[in-house]
Order: C-alpha cells, then structure tokens, then sequence
C-alpha cells in the first residue's frame, strides 16, 4: 500500500489531467462538494436530486461489498433504523428500512439490484412521504497503476407526496447526503485499511 511522500507525488503526477478536464476538488471538511444557491424555485420542487463522482482510495469490490451489505446499514449509515433484507434473488433482493432524521421517519420496502463489482441500486415507489426513491451506486476502474482505487458514482433521487415535507428535507439535504456517503467510506477503511490514495471529488450537483 503506498503511503507518504510517495502518495502525494502520485496525487500531482496522476491526478493532472483529470484537475484539468473536470475540476477535481479534495475531500475537506470545508469544500467538499459544491454548494449551491437555494433560490425560491427550490421550495416549489418536490423534486430533490444529488449526483456525486469521486475517485477513492479502495478497489472496486471493497466499495460494492460495503455497499451491497445493506442488512447491517442500521449499525454504519446515518439515520438508518432498521434494515432488513429477504425475497433473494440471483440479481438482489427486497429490503425493508426505517429511516428517521427530524422531523420526518419513513418505513419503506426497496427493491436492491445488484452486479458485482460495479453497481448496487436501490428503488422504491410504495413510500408513505415520497411517490420514489432512487439510491444508485456505481463503481468503475480507478488509477491504471493502483489497482486499489476506483471512481464511483453516486445518485440520490426521490419526490416528496407532499411540498412541505419536500421543504423541510430540502433544509437538511446536502448535509444528509454526504453524512451518508462519507459513512460508507468510513466503513470502507474500517473493513479494509487506510486509503491507497486520498479522496478526490470529479463532479457534485444538486438540484
């Protein structure tokens, strides 16, 4: 696993191009993604949207395997309940949640698709607050010459029934968002170790 100097000198050389073509940003704890202006159009959408590109220090399967193990999502992720899984299959399985952060908790079946190493999906259209909820994950290669890294892509989608339930999760979105996806990354290292690399993120938008 490279370590010290040897990562940052791999960070400059590497990462060049990629600074160059897509604005690459490094995780911090004050820019890590970009931010975005609410304006009063925001709080007409029941719509809510959060896509997230990043290139982390860990191989394909070490994110999909902490990813796809959503029946222990209640011990690591953030306002995760419960999370129980059954109905397998040989593409995924159904999982029933609970999710709460204040004011709103939500208990919902999702139907998770799964392909290993690259992809884990989770859908559900039976909601009590939402009409769907979209959480997509999806892995593809890193750094040529570091086989443990890899850029995954991250997708929040979901509409609220409801405009004023929509505005209350509005005020809480972007700090949910990467409260979750940086749970998964902890996990990642408790699993697996330190990072091969840091953490660089290739695009962020929210809508």
């Amino acid at each position: 696993m490279l370590k010290g100097s040897t990562i940052k000198a791999l960070d400059v050389r590497i990462l060049r191009p990629l600074i160059e073509t897509s604005g690459v940003q490094q995780r911090s704890s004050s820019s890590s993604i970009h931010r975005s202006y609410i304006t009063f159009n925001d709080f007409r959408n029941k719509n809510r949207r959060y896509t997230k590109k990043e290139l982390v220090g860990y191989s394909m399967q070490d994110m999909y395997n902490v990813v796809s193990d959503v029946s222990n999502y209640y011990k690591f992720v953030p306002y995760v309940k419960r999370s129980h899984v059954h109905s397998q299959g040989s593409g995924g399985f159904k999982a029933d949640l609970i999710v709460g952060f204040p004011p709103l908790n939500e208990a919902y079946t999702s139907q998770v698709t799964l392909v290993q190493p690259n992809l884990v999906k989770s859908e559900c259209h039976d909601g009590r607050l939402f009409n769907y909820l979209l959480n997509e994950w999806r892995f593809g290669p890193g750094l040529k010459d570091i086989p443990n890294s890899c850029v995954l892509d991250f997708k929040v989608s979901f509409e609220f029934k409801s405009l004023l339930h929509s505005n209350v999760a509005h005020i809480f979105f972007d700090f949910i968002c990467d409260q979750m996806e940086s749970a998964f990354i902890q996990e990642v290292r408790r699993r697996s170790g330190p990072p091969s690399i840091r953490s660089h993120v290739l695009s962020s938008k929210r809508s």
